[in-house]
């Protein structure tokens, strides 16, 4: 004898579609920057170009600037001379001296070319290449602002030389200020040289490695 159900039977109730809400959404997806070895290799080639003598622009217009913590006594660092030895400590002597040639012209340009920075700065950028071919030196921090230390001092000790050549000033009052403005931009330039050398470095470095 069957029993009869008091009431109606519950049916399983289907789960209710939730539309999406706005806040769960996806975002967007962003577009990706393809990495420089996909890049077209005249694209590149552009690119460091640009990149390079943007950097050389910058220290062009960093030589006449006086912001604080960037000059000692009247002094402001070598901004050129720092951007030659990040140049030359990868490449070849004569690239070096190249490098160094034509950022003392531009210097001349916007100082005085007699006596020229030319040579000083042509001679730092061989000297330095000379350097990294014979293995004296490592890619770091400290030797970077060893290397820039001493190339200031040379680098002064040079221009002093051919202004006493030159024979229209006097030798005593020349080595007196020499010995101030050489061992001031030696210190500073040796510290700021990480400002120049890291992101150039680092640069180079990746257009060498999407070349290769």
């Amino acid at each position: 004898m069957k029993i009869p159900a008091f009431g109606r039977s519950r049916q399983p109730k289907s789960p209710e579609r939730k539309s999406p809400s706005k806040s769960q959404s996806k975002p967007p997806s962003k577009p990706k920057i393809k990495p420089l070895s996909q890049w077209h290799p005249r694209l590149r080639q552009v690119l460091d170009l640009a990149v390079t003598a943007g950097s050389v622009l910058l220290c062009l217009m960093m030589l006449p600037t006086r912001l604080p913590g960037m000059e000692l006594l009247g002094i402001a660092p070598s901004w050129l001379l720092i951007w030659v030895v990040s140049w030359s400590v990868k490449r070849t002597v004569f690239q070096g001296a190249l490098a160094g040639i034509v950022l003392g012209l531009l210097q001349d340009a916007m100082t005085s070319p007699n006596p020229s920075h030319a040579i000083s700065l042509g001679i730092v950028g061989m000297i330095t290449g000379f350097m990294q071919k014979q293995r004296f030196i490592q890619e770091d921090f400290i030797s970077i602002a060893l290397i820039v230390f001493a190339m200031t001092v040379l680098e002064e000790t040079i221009f002093a030389s051919l202004l006493i050549w030159m024979g229209d000033r006097n030798m005593q009052d020349i080595w007196t200020h020499y010995q101030k403005v050489a061992l001031a931009s030696a210190i500073l330039s040796s510290l700021w040289a990480p400002v120049i050398y890291y992101p150039l470095n680092r640069w180079w470095q990746q257009i060498k490695l999407a070349q290769s």
